[in-house]
């Protein structure tokens, strides 16, 4: 990989991790994520945001800097927006290499430089308003954003150039290659990017929407030139498409969310998935789109990525020993942590010898605040008279999304 020139004095770095590892150890990424980091140059240079040893991730780092002429030991200060270890695991041989370097994070990240990384001099804590002069009329100041998503979160911004680096925060899975400003890539890789973005913010950041305002709002008070992230790309087009689309994904917590239905399903023996066929056929005639993922077959991941954008959830699942379906328990239990809330749900599915599965699905659910339709459950395979019932109630669930009221 190259470094990037962002302005006269300010570079991007950034390494594509393409493995079979999950990111923070549960998300795949089949795509890739790039770890991006950045250079600031005034008399004094500091660098914003490092990597993990991650597939090569430091040499990239290293060797972009050697391309413009800059060791790491010639790096004065070391700007840490976001202490998870994907932008902090290698800061303790980076620190090494360069013993005089000053590290700088919020109070809340200075204490995590101890704990994490066992470093306790040459650290520096910021806040809200602080500045940073690089000297040759570069200065940089700091935004508190708490909770996006951790709670020592911090925005650097650079106000003569306009750039915004902003580390999780307005990031997207996927590998960048050669190529980092939004202007490089064209509209049918920026479609790629926007689901990889969304897959991103509702498996990382899904529970702070709150937070994800409170820090568009931060940024809304600034002329934003750039919006440099530390995963994805690069903004300096349109940086106001990215933040948009933060705001709308924010939006979907509390709703309204889109009028399209999440189906989530798995099935034994196939009579669970003979009902759901009856459902799915009373939707399609309401005229509302759904997706489909059937668990454990997709990774969660994707399935949480269509349940949060949705208003709708249909669950469909057979009974199994007497409680819920286990891959839908592992599916149910990340919606209550991702906070997919204030749906309109209908769950479906047949059972064996006698259900059970009733009780654990509505304390599972209680939390999410579910506006439910009667559930449908049967035994065995469904009845002509249970898939009419079927398809009424997939009608039914179609119906109360598209009622819903757009803000």
């Amino acid at each position: 990989m190259k470094i990037h020139q962002i302005s006269d004095r300010i570079y991007a770095m950034h390494a594509d991790i393409k493995s079979d590892d999950l990111f923070e150890g549960i998300w795949p990424i089949p795509y890739g994520v790039s770890l991006n980091s950045y250079v600031v140059k005034g008399d004094k240079i500091a660098i914003i945001d490092l990597v993990r040893d991650w597939v090569g991730a430091p040499g990239e780092l290293a060797g972009q800097l050697a391309s413009v002429g800059i060791s790491i030991k010639d790096v004065n200060y070391l700007i840490l927006n976001h202490l998870e270890p994907d932008h902090t695991g290698w800061l303790k041989e980076f620190r090494a290499i360069n013993p005089k370097v000053e590290i700088i994070a919020t109070a809340k990240g200075i204490e995590l430089v101890k704990s994490f990384y066992k470093i306790e001099d040459g650290l520096h804590a910021v806040k809200s308003g602080d500045l940073l002069d690089l000297g040759d009329g570069v200065s940089l100041e700091f935004i508190e954003a708490p909770n996006v998503h951790w709670p020592e979160t911090m925005f650097t911004w650079a106000p003569r150039d306009g750039v915004l680096f902003s580390c999780d925060a307005f990031g997207s899975f996927g590998a960048l290659g050669d190529r980092i400003f939004d202007d490089e890539f064209s509209d049918e890789e920026h479609v790629f990017f926007e689901s990889e973005s969304l897959r991103y913010y509702s498996n990382i950041v899904a529970s702070f929407g709150l937070f994800v305002n409170r820090a568009i709002d931060k940024a809304a008070g600034l002329d934003i030139h750039v919006l440099a992230p530390s995963h994805g790309m690069v903004w300096r087009r349109d940086p106001s498409c990215i933040i948009e689309r933060y705001s709308r994904y924010a939006s979907y917590m509390e709703g309204p969310r889109e009028k399209e239905i999440a189906v989530v399903w798995g099935s034994m023996y196939g009579n669970t998935e003979r009902g759901l066929a009856a459902a799915l056929q009373g939707i399609e005639d309401a005229g509302i789109p759904y997706s489909i993922h059937r668990v454990p077959n997709d990774d969660i991941s994707w399935v949480l990525a269509d349940a949060y954008r949705s208003e709708g959830i249909l669950i469909a699942m057979p009974t199994y020993e007497y409680r819920v379906f286990p891959p839908m328990a592992y599916a149910l239990d990340i919606f209550e942590r991702k906070h997919i809330w204030y749906r309109k749900a209908l769950r479906i599915g047949s059972y064996g010898w006698v259900g059970g599965a009733k009780k654990e699905y509505e304390n599972a659910i209680a939390p999410l605040k579910w506006e439910c339709l009667e559930s449908v459950e049967w035994a065995g395979a469904p009845s002509d008279e249970t898939l009419q019932l079927l398809y009424k109630r997939g009608k039914e669930l179609a119906k109360a999304v598209k009622l819903v009221k757009a803000e």
